[in-house]
């Protein structure tokens, strides 16, 4: 099985609705991403996919949430805006613009600071 992991960022505002603590209060994040994707079958030029091709599609994900308030995206209208949900939005929206059968989105992980991640993967 081949790996391949692409890192992008986001700026974004949102709270979390019901959260006891300053998190329930307006507040934003500069969110770091990795985007898994993993296949066992390489192309003919020895690629499991073009790094490009998975950045472009991250990008266009990324577009959506950058600069935005996050609550106001209909995914999060009935969910909370929390890592773990915008970790599997990604990995929904990415899993949609792969398309290829031999590569799979594996894992997206969503970095709210330097020292804390959350992930999803299926």
């Amino acid at each position: 099985m081949f790996t391949l992991c692409v890192k992008d960022s986001f700026a974004a505002a949102h709270r979390l609705v019901g959260y006891k603590g300053k998190c329930e209060e307006l507040h934003g994040h500069n969110f770091a991403v990795e985007v898994f994707v993993s296949g066992d079958t390489l192309a003919d030029d020895g690629m499991l996919v073009d790094f490009h091709t998975i950045k472009g599609h991250l990008q266009n994900v990324l577009d959506v949430l950058d600069h935005k308030y996050i609550n106001d995206i209909p995914f999060f209208s009935e969910r909370a805006s929390s890592a773990e949900y915008i970790a599997m939005y990604i990995f929904t929206e990415m899993e949609k613009r792969m398309g290829q059968d031999h590569v799979s989105v594996r894992e997206v992980r969503v970095w709210e600071s330097e020292r804390a991640y959350a992930s999803y993967e299926r």
